[in-house]
């Protein structure tokens, strides 16, 4: 399949690579580094996001400013990136136009015409690095740069229960290609705004425990972003936070977003997330996952979930 891809890419006229909405650094890095092999051996194509709103600590990838939320007029390849169904894009394809679909997700549909979707991996941008190595395509150091955010992002530094000696090895050659890991480092974790941490107080202070302090929840409030001057993307990390507290297995972080409640989970000691992330219509990977809530009311939703997992024997 990868072989049949490659074909596929390079017999296209006009290629649009896919990220998924609320976008995280998996999903650009991915699009951007096979957006710079495209622009290396001049084929046509575009990378979209249905948002203007994109993570701004990763302003410093290669062809970060080409990103645009305006569909082209045509083309005739569709390139999925870290989505586990057509539904995470939040825009309606052509089901004629051929697709390819590079994901990690467990719960992934297998939803394109050629897909190279690999679970085992932390990061999609490692199933990237395999389409790239299989191919023996030699990897610029601008898509190595890419590829190594991907994986440094998605395996939470190097910690996910998936990050493993592969992925150590992937990671030593892209170092090798030229990626400079104090810099990348620099630009990720570095820069972050005063509203952050302002707003961090706030967020901390909701914490609240459920299930003997196994299962923490936090949540932000829109009227705390309006305060602060912050954006919900500067909050992505404080369920993380929440999940370094020794007693507690599931962290459960609650924001409103597009009509719905957002919840992200992240857990731990092989607590599996995807239990819940299905029921609500979700998807994601044992220790990392997310799904919505069909309410603006992040109390309700927190109750929707706790009565949930109470409902499951044995599941901490």
């Amino acid at each position: 399949m990868y072989k049949e891809a490659l074909d596929l890419i390079h017999n296209s006229r006009y290629i649009l690579i896919i990220t998924h909405i609320n976008p995280d650094a998996d999903t650009i890095s991915c699009a951007l580094a096979l957006s710079n092999y495209l622009y290396e051996n001049n084929l046509k194509h575009k990378v979209f996001n249905k948002q203007n709103d994109l993570p701004k600590n990763l302003d410093f990838l290669p062809r970060f400013d080409k990103i645009t939320d305006q569909l082209p007029k045509f083309y005739d390849l569709v390139i999925y990136v870290d989505c586990a169904n057509k539904t995470r894009t939040a825009i309606e394809i052509d089901n004629t136009i051929n697709s390819i679909n590079i994901d990690h997700h467990q719960s992934n549909e297998n939803f394109a015409t050629i897909n190279i979707v690999n679970s085992d991996k932390s990061s999609a941008a490692e199933v990237v690095y395999d389409f790239f190595d299989i191919n023996n395509i030699q990897i610029s150091k601008n898509t190595a740069s890419c590829l190594y955010v991907g994986i440094y992002d998605d395996s939470v530094k190097f910690s996910t229960p998936r990050c493993d000696k592969d992925t150590f090895k992937t990671v030593s050659n892209l170092v090798n290609l030229g990626v400079e890991p104090n810099y990348i480092a620099d630009n990720l974790n570095r820069r972050e705004s005063l509203a952050k941490y302002r707003l961090l107080p706030l967020v901390l202070q909701s914490l609240q425990l459920y299930f003997e302090g196994k299962v923490g929840i936090i949540y932000v409030l829109p009227k705390w972003l309006e305060e602060t001057g912050a954006s919900y993307k500067e909050c992505e990390g404080m369920v993380n936070m929440i999940l370094n507290i020794g007693i507690i297995k599931l962290a459960i972080f609650l924001r409103v977003s597009n009509g719905q409640t957002r919840v992200s989970l992240r857990s731990k000691h092989n607590v599996d997330v995807t239990v819940i992330a299905k029921y609500f219509n979700g998807g994601g990977h044992l220790a990392a996952a997310g799904c919505n809530c069909e309410t603006t009311d992040i109390f309700e939703a927190k109750e929707q979930i706790l009565n949930y997992i109470k409902g499951l024997d044995g599941y901490l």
